[in-house]
């Protein structure tokens, strides 16, 4: 019995360890979010590439509040080009308790549900950047398609401190923004 005791244990600690970069602090979150200013369209800036949003150019995200308590998410993006196929994909978002609305779960596909950590936000909610815990993703996002150039440096060095490895940061073709 001790034996699968302290091989628990073990795991255990491995799992938590394994949950953030070695040596680095868990990843903070912004200390509160007023969800009513957060909701409407947000700009792609800058982002670590996945796979879901290949080929993506002019990608934006739009939220809304739905009558059921969630926030309904609308992202969408150009395929292939910037005149190409607009695509669009609607999920929902879920504040985790006792966050301040700092910390959502997004859903895109049932039952599955992703970390939303806004770790950066803007006083006047002009730009978030949004990551999750294991740092594998991350969005630099804004509210109009461009960002000033001395600024977005500021923001991708706070990034950097917070450990993510900012050199996967990839900026948005953001060229039909506003189509």
């Amino acid at each position: 019995m001790k034996t699968i005791l302290l091989v628990t244990a073990v795991l255990l600690a491995g799992m938590a360890a394994a949950s953030r970069i070695p040596g680095d602090k868990p990843l903070a979150v912004v200390p509160s979010v007023d969800l009513q200013r957060y909701l409407g369209v947000w700009y792609e800036i800058a982002s670590f590439p996945q796979k879901f949003q290949k080929g993506c150019h002019c990608t934006k995200a739009e939220y809304s509040m739905n009558d059921k308590g969630y926030v309904r998410v609308v992202n969408s993006c150009r395929r292939g080009a910037a005149g190409g196929e607009l695509k669009t994909a609607v999920g929902k978002a879920f504040v985790v308790a006792g966050s301040h609305n700092a910390k959502l779960k997004v859903q895109f596909f049932w039952p599955f549900r992703g970390d939303y950590w806004i770790i950066d936000l803007a006083p006047d909610y002009s730009y978030a950047v949004v990551g999750d815990p294991s740092r594998k993703y991350l969005w630099i996002l804004a509210r109009t398609p461009k960002m000033a150039e001395p600024l977005y440096r500021e923001i991708v060095a706070r990034t950097a401190a917070k450990g993510f490895d900012i050199g996967k940061l990839v900026r948005m073709d953001q060229s039909c923004a506003g189509e």
